[in-house]
């Protein structure tokens, strides 16, 4: 009865010593978790740029700027549904300004960061020069084969290349032809892989695939400006996205951006 006792004592204070380790390691602060990565919607044509600019960034804050490619209206679609991003760079203003009449960005922190001009591209071994003017035979250019360019409708590149062929009245002569794409880099490899004979890209594209040649390039006053805008998203917490901004308007990074042919604006 004696040893039942002492063993009693014994469980009920080995009991105690293991509650009050266990409420002393609840009462720790928890382990630091690792710094949140910033998430950047990007036009598709930035890819090769931004890429760049990214890994730069990383290299000097420490921090992980992780980018998403696609068409400016399929992004901006996305961030309206609640998609989880921090940053949006549009490759043209009217995205931009689709989400800030939903207050889906912080109006405060938009700025334009570059501009860009669209080409005519053709596969890299049948390149021929091209003059773009009024009037151009592009349809007899083409022969039975597609204009590739972005989709009209949707993808900033084809509505430039729209505007810009509409200008110069020929736009009625290839409407037929067209081969709308889901975005201007693939517009850019459908030439590339000759399913194509020409497309209309930006000249960032163009410079950034082996497989194509620039034929020409649309006169400035063809089409309206083509400028990126850039902003925080309404709904970010990240604290780091406006460090991040003044990093892409700095000096620092625009060595990347004219490399591969975008105009800086500041």
């Amino acid at each position: 009865m004696q040893n039942r006792r002492q063993w009693m004592k014994l469980a009920t204070a080995a009991t105690a010593a293991i509650a009050a380790l266990w409420l002393g390691a609840a009462a720790l602060p928890a382990p630091a978790t690792a710094a949140e990565k910033l998430t950047v919607f990007a036009a598709a044509s930035l890819k090769d740029a931004l890429d760049a600019a990214n890994a730069a960034w990383t290299r000097e804050s420490g921090k992980e700027a992780v980018a998403s490619y696609a068409a400016s209206g399929a992004l901006a679609k996305q961030i309206e549904n609640a998609a989880p991003a921090d940053v949006f760079i549009s490759a043209d203003i009217a995205w931009m300004d689709y989400l800030a009449e939903k207050n889906l960005i912080k109006a405060d922190t938009r700025s334009n960061l570059l501009a860009n001009r669209i080409v005519l591209v053709a596969e890299k071994a049948k390149a021929k020069p091209v003059e773009i003017k009024p009037g151009f035979d592009l349809a007899a250019l083409l022969g039975d084969g597609k204009l590739a360019m972005g989709e009209p409708k949707s993808v900033p590149a084809g509505k430039y290349a729209m505007a810009a062929l509409d200008k110069l009245g020929v736009w009625q002569s290839v409407e037929s032809k067209v081969a709308g794409a889901e975005s201007v880099r693939a517009a850019l490899a459908l030439v590339s892989r000759g399913e194509a004979p020409y497309g209309i890209v930006y000249q960032t594209d163009a410079a950034a695939d082996k497989g194509v040649a620039v034929a020409g390039t649309f006169p400035a006053d063809s089409h309206p400006p083509i400028i990126y805008p850039v902003a925080i998203l309404a709904e970010s917490k990240n604290p780091d996205a406006a460090a991040y901004l003044d990093f892409l308007k700095s000096d620092k990074a625009t060595a990347f951006f004219t490399a591969q042919g975008f105009t800086v604006l500041k």
